[in-house]
C-alpha cells in the first residue's frame, strides 16, 4: 500500500488536532507537516505532543518550506489563510481538502480557478452522516414543495466565529435549488420585533451558540397539521476527520478538478 503523506493546517486547533490525532492512527497515511499562523505559541512544537504521541513533526509558519513531500493539504482555517495555502499548493503541486466556510464570491472563484489544474475537495461539512442528509434534503423539499414553510437551525461551540454555519447555508441552498428558488433572495435570518406573516417563499435561518457544542442542524418542513424534521447531531468531531481523510485518498486518483463530498461518496 502507498503512504499518503498528510498534511494539516491550522493544526493546534480544535479540528486540527482531531485531524493529527486520524492521521497518526490511520493505516496508510502519515503526517507530513503541520501549519499554523505566524506567531502562534505552538509553533516549533511536536505536533504528536498535542495529541499525546510525540511524532517528530515540527509545527511551522512557513508553508512553501513545510509542503514539500505532502501528497495532500487538508485546511480546517479560516478564508484569508486558505486562499494563501491554496497559491502555495498551486505551485508546489499539493491537493488540497478544504473544509473552511466563509469564503467570498471572490475567494469561491479563486478556488474554482485553482481547481482546473489542481485536485481540490471542497465542502462546508466533511461529515459523513451530513452528506447524506443533504440528499435527503433534496428528496425531501422536492416532495414537500408546496403547503410546507422551511425553517433551518443550527447550534455550535461558543467559539464559532461564523453565523450561519456553512453546512447550514448549504442545506439551504439544497432546498432552494430544489423549489427553484434563489437561496440569496428566500433566505431571512434574523426576526425581531413586528416582522408580519411570514411570506411564502421565504427559508428562515436561526442560530444558537454556546459551550461545546460540536454541530447540530435540523430543517424543519412546516405545513398545516404536520412537520418533517431532518436534523443530524454531531458528538465528536471524529467524523469530520474521517470524512476528510475519504475526501484525500479520492483525490489522490484525480488530476485536477473541484469535489465535493457527493462525488467522494458516489451520491450524484
Amino acid at each position: 500500500m502507498t503512504t499518503l503523506n498528510i498534511a494539516v493546517a491550522g493544526s493546534s486547533g480544535r479540528m486540527g488536532r482531531m485531524l493529527i490525532e486520524t492521521v497518526l492512527r490511520e493505516p496508510g497515511m502519515q503526517l507530513a507537516a503541520a501549519l499554523e499562523q505566524p506567531g502562534n505559541v505552538n509553533i516549533g512544537k511536536d505536533a504528536g505532543e498535542l495529541v499525546g504521541s510525540a511524532c517528530g513533526v515540527k509545527i511551522t509558519a512557513d508553508v512553501e518550506k513545510a509542503l514539500p513531500g505532502s501528497d495532500v493539504l487538508i485546511d480546517f482555517t479560516r478564508p484569508d489563510g486558505t486562499l494563501a495555502h491554496l497559491d502555495a499548493c498551486r505551485k508546489l503541486a499539493v491537493k488540497l481538502v478544504i473544509g473552511t466556510t466563509g469564503f467570498t464570491d471572490d475567494g469561491k472563484k479563486a478556488i474554482a480557478d485553482a481547481a482546473r489544474g489542481l485536485a481540490i475537495a471542497m465542502a462546508p461539512n466533511f461529515s459523513i452522516g451530513v452528506n447524506v442528509m443533504f440528499k435527503l434534503l433534496d428528496v425531501a423539499a422536492k416532495a414537500l414543495s408546496s403547503g410546507y414553510d422551511v425553517e433551518i437551525l443550527e447550534a455550535h461551540h461558543r467559539h464559532k466565529v461564523d453565523a450561519p454555519s456553512g453546512t447550514a447555508l448549504r442545506m439551504g441552498e439544497i432546498v432552494a435549488h430544489a423549489l427553484g428558488r434563489d437561496l440569496k433572495q428566500s433566505a431571512i435570518f434574523g426576526r425581531e420585533g413586528v416582522t408580519g406573516e411570514r411570506k411564502d417563499d421565504t427559508i428562515g435561518f436561526a442560530t444558537v451558540r454556546g459551550g461545546d457544542l460540536v454541530g447540530d442542524h435540523t430543517v424543519m418542513f412546516i405545513g398545516t397539521g404536520e412537520r418533517v424534521e431532518v436534523t443530524h447531531r454531531a458528538s465528536s468531531r471524529a467524523n469530520y476527520a474521517n470524512g476528510a481523510l475519504r475526501a484525500a485518498r479520492f483525490i489522490m486518483g484525480k488530476q485536477s478538478g473541484l469535489f465535493d463530498m457527493h462525488d467522494v461518496l458516489g451520491l450524484k
